[in-house]
């Protein structure tokens, strides 16, 4: 990714007003209508474009927070490195309802760490709440529940996942699971309730 300061020629304590400055002039400089057809516009057309994100990103005082953020924050390398990254980001943009983009980074922290039941859990719980994707979650949190099978929570949230998907005989002996793991727990109680496996 670009530096966008580098890129509009502004300083990282650049006002609103300055940015908004350097960008118009940019952008009469390098639009791309100023360029013949060919590769000269094509690339034109890239560096616009790349002009433009960080601008929109630079002149919003919340996503020029969290750039500033971001670029001051070492690079992860690492497979484990990278799997906590995009673990530890996916929460705010699920809680803003951005429920594509938590899954994508779910995905990659379970590609660079397949063997973390945490992950794996997270992954299963947002694509529940995805359309058309109850069959991969289920898979994903059966897989979360081979790798922490002392997790009474997997083994609920199977049950209430089984149990709207109409497969009430598989939701109720993954209930019964949790039931033996927590007896008494609230969620079990509740789950039970729901499913009407008292």
């Amino acid at each position: 990714m670009p530096d966008y300061y580098e890129l509009l020629g502004v300083d990282k304590t650049a006002s609103a007003g300055s940015i908004r400055k350097a960008y118009a002039m940019l952008a009469r400089e390098k639009h791309p209508d100023r360029f013949p057809e060919g590769p000269e516009k094509k690339a034109a057309e890239k560096h616009f474009q790349d002009l433009t994100t960080a601008f929109n990103t630079l002149s919003n005082e919340r996503s020029r927070s969290e750039y500033d953020r971001q670029r001051e924050r070492p690079l992860p390398t690492t497979p484990e490195e990278i799997a906590r990254d995009a673990f530890e980001r996916y929460g705010p943009l699920l809680e803003a309802g951005q429920l594509d983009e938590a899954v994508t980074l779910l995905r990659t922290a379970v590609h660079h760490a397949p063997e973390s039941a945490e992950y794996q859990a997270a992954l299963g719980r947002a694509l529940a709440q995805a359309t058309n994707a109850a069959r991969e979650a289920i898979q994903v949190l059966e897989r979360a529940a081979q790798l922490a099978p002392q997790d009474a929570s997997l083994f609920v949230d199977l049950a209430l996942l089984l149990n709207r998907q109409g497969l009430k005989v598989r939701a109720r002996r993954m209930l019964a699971t949790a039931q033996q793991l927590a007896p008494g727990h609230p969620r079990v109680a509740r789950a039970a309730s729901e499913i009407g496996a008292e």
